[in-house]
């Protein structure tokens, strides 16, 4: 079994509420939300960071903020407008390696952020 929490959720040996899945990434409620609809939208295979991603990526760079759109329509997101966020690093506020994106909308955010 991984150690990552996202390849366990992944995997299904850890619980999450998921809002979509196809076979290439995988969309989750957070658990600890920022924002009154917080989704993660995450890739089924395990990349660290966005700075560990290869030009070989792009197919799935492009499928994960297609999805991150499509999941905050589903939310009621899109009229209102909502934020998606990467953060690279621990420096950036990235807690779990595995890449993943913040879909976060339902209040008004300040820029800059952090």
């Amino acid at each position: 079994m991984s150690e990552c929490i996202f390849c366990r959720i992944v995997e299904g040996t850890l619980p999450s509420k998921r809002v979509y899945e196809d076979d290439e990434c995988l969309a989750f409620h957070d658990v600890n939300p920022q924002a009154r609809v917080h989704l993660l939208v995450i890739p089924k295979r395990h990349i660290p960071s966005l700075a560990d991603v290869q030009l070989s990526d792009r197919p799935i760079l492009g499928h994960l903020l297609t999805i991150c759109h499509r999941v905050a329509d589903e939310a009621g997101l899109t009229a209102q407008g909502y934020r998606v966020v990467i953060n690279t690093g621990a420096a950036a506020g990235q807690t779990v390696f595995h890449l993943h994106f913040h879909v976060m909308g339902g209040r008004t955010f300040r820029w800059p952020p952090g």
